[in-house]
């Protein structure tokens, strides 16, 4: 997912000028489909994800839902509103986390629910991918998720980030897997899941379109007229 620049409403004299989350809102009803997000006090818009980008959200969901983590202690969600610590009105929707199952009593505002329910946050990347691997790594920090899976579609990888430290905007570990690795999760998600890195970057892969013929690349009607 892209992000792209924004445009704020520029209010009339009489008129207060619109807070950073008015704006998010705004822009969210303007473009639906759309992914809005306040991240450093920036909001950032992106487009609908591509296909290989829903695909591979769906692969990583398989070892999650197999070890039980959508159950009675914890639940796997996707798109669901995370507030950031980061800023006044910050916040960022994460492609796929394991929550708390009480989750639902955390909410603080603007359906963005408290950090402290979170127990892993997964994004896959798409052309913003200095957003996951950079802004979101310190936000994340910050906000002290204890676990960041990033799908790093762009290098061909998948990096696993623990132990955050929130005043330095940081992870203590960040390990990187490769294709042939099994990345193997902390587990205090709730649960022992193992990651094939193969599986999830050939679920990520765009698939390279075959040429469409031009009419000149067409054969000529045959002519029904003509003799045999």
């Amino acid at each position: 997912m892209s992000a792209a620049a924004v445009e704020h409403h520029m209010p009339c004299d009489d008129d207060e000028p619109p807070t950073l989350l008015e704006s998010a809102n705004e822009l969210m009803e303007r473009l639906p489909g759309y992914r809005v997000e306040i991240i450093g006090g920036n909001i950032t818009v992106a487009p609908p994800a591509d296909g290989p980008h829903a695909n591979a959200l769906t692969t990583l969901m398989i070892p999650f839902l197999a070890a039980g983590l959508h159950g009675e202690e914890t639940r796997v969600l996707q798109a669901i509103g995370l507030w950031l610590p980061t800023g006044p009105e910050d916040y960022a929707i994460p492609d796929l986390v394991v929550v708390d199952a009480d989750f639902d009593e955390h909410l603080i505002e603007n359906n963005c629910y408290d950090p402290a329910c979170f127990r892993l946050v997964l994004e896959v990347t798409s052309s913003n991918y200095n957003n996951d691997l950079k802004n979101k790594v310190a936000a994340y920090a910050e906000a002290a998720i204890p676990v960041y899976v990033i799908v790093d579609r762009k290098n061909d990888r998948v990096h696993l980030l623990t132990d955050p430290v929130p005043g330095e905007a940081t992870y203590e570990n960040h390990t990187l897997h490769a294709r042939g690795h099994q990345a193997t999760l902390p587990d205090s998600i709730g649960a022992k899941v193992t990651l094939d890195v193969t599986a999830l970057l050939q679920a990520g892969e765009r698939k390279a379109r075959a040429a469409t013929a031009t009419p000149a690349d067409s054969p000529e009607p045959a002519d029904p007229s003509a003799p045999e």
